[in-house]
């Protein structure tokens, strides 16, 4: 992530502290499989799934359930954010005749709370020039901090039309920043399907931060369901000139890689595929599993094969025009378009 965390390394440091006590309790509940049947399992690695067993275990114990051991709620509930279903084997092996859904829920409550541990947006100056410089490297535009991605999760159709969004299925949508990398650095909200984008940002926490440059002069990459402002780079809606249609193609390129850390969420998280209708419980879902792509993410864990053939079409509310739109920071992006992109002919053609 974009900042080194603290928590990384203390919890390693007690684990390691506690080796004894590890091996004699936490990760007994995994010596039955290899590590291909938890992979299959989880889509996580060992070492990734006794780490996450491991920090969720010590912040489960008010939760536990009279019926169910903390590993066997821990193990379902992995199971069900990698296969969106509750493995046979499990359910047999901790005699789950009932509905796991409680079980579920209940874990996401722990998991999504350590949400500020694990999903951390740059606050040093060396991280915020270290993610710039990356991002210029990557696509040449300068001082970017994060990309937006809102990303949509289907639902069983909810009792309001505003859950539709454009490409006509129900859905919520969740705000997120994440980094070039593919780590998520902030997730916020979780509104109808039919929230449009901009709404999202001009709403949210780390938005207004943002816009009030809490985290200094820098950009984040929007797509073109985004107002250009401040410090939110949208794409060139009509291009004019070669300079205005470098600058969209390195923002398309950047902007694909947003995308890139969706797909990758979604398809080693089977579960955000296709999620019910209790919205409140929805958002520690995804949060939780947003906690464990990052976790996955620190640990190297590959994705599930297949990830290629995966399709993920976002629903877009494209922006036309820019009516409305401050003069200011229009003046600002043709700027940059102008320093960064604009073509300088060769001596041959001076000449």
């Amino acid at each position: 992530m974009s900042d080194p965390l603290p928590v990384w390394f203390a919890v390693q440091a007690e684990l390691l502290g506690h080796e004894e006590e590890l091996d004699s309790q936490s990760r007994s509940c995994f010596d039955c499989y290899d590590d291909a049947t938890l992979f299959e399992l989880f889509h996580l690695t060992r070492a990734c799934v006794e780490f996450v067993a491991d920090i969720v275990r010590g912040r489960m114990k008010k939760f536990l359930l009279s019926s169910l051991s903390l590993d066997a709620m821990i193990m379902t509930t992995l199971n069900f954010y990698a296969r969106g279903s509750h493995s046979t084997a499990l359910k047999k092996r901790f005699d789950l005749k009932t509905d796991c859904d409680d079980v579920v829920f209940t874990v996401s409550e722990v998991v999504a709370a350590m949400s500020d541990q694990f999903i951390s947006f740059p606050q040093t100056r060396r991280a915020k020039i270290d993610m710039a410089h990356m991002v210029e490297d990557f696509c040449g535009i300068p001082d970017v901090l994060g990309l937006l991605a809102p990303a949509h999760f289907k639902i069983t159709q909810g009792p309001l039309d505003l859950h539709f969004n454009s490409l006509g299925y129900a859905s919520v949508v969740c705000q997120m920043i994440c980094d070039l990398d593919g780590n998520i650095l902030s997730v916020e909200q979780c509104c109808a399907g039919g929230t449009r984008e901009q709404d999202l940002w001009g709403t949210s926490i780390r938005g207004r931060e943002i816009e009030e440059e809490l985290y200094g002069q820098y950009w984040v990459i929007g797509g073109d369901g985004y107002d250009l402002s401040k410090r939110v780079l949208t794409p060139v809606a009509e291009p004019q000139d070669e300079a205005q249609r470098n600058f969209n193609v390195a923002h398309a390129k950047i902007h694909a890689a947003a995308q890139s850390t969706l797909r990758s969420l979604k398809w080693r998280f089977r579960c955000l595929t296709q999620l019910g209708f209790e919205q409140h419980k929805l958002t520690n879902i995804i949060k939780a599993c947003c906690v464990l792509h990052n976790i996955a993410k620190k640990f190297s864990v590959p994705l599930p094969l297949g990830e290629d053939q995966f399709e993920d079409p976002q629903p877009r509310n494209p922006r036309s025009d820019s009516a409305g739109i401050c003069p200011d920071v229009l003046r600002a992006r043709q700027e940059l378009i102008d320093y960064h992109f604009s073509v300088i002919p060769c001596q041959e053609e001076l000449e």
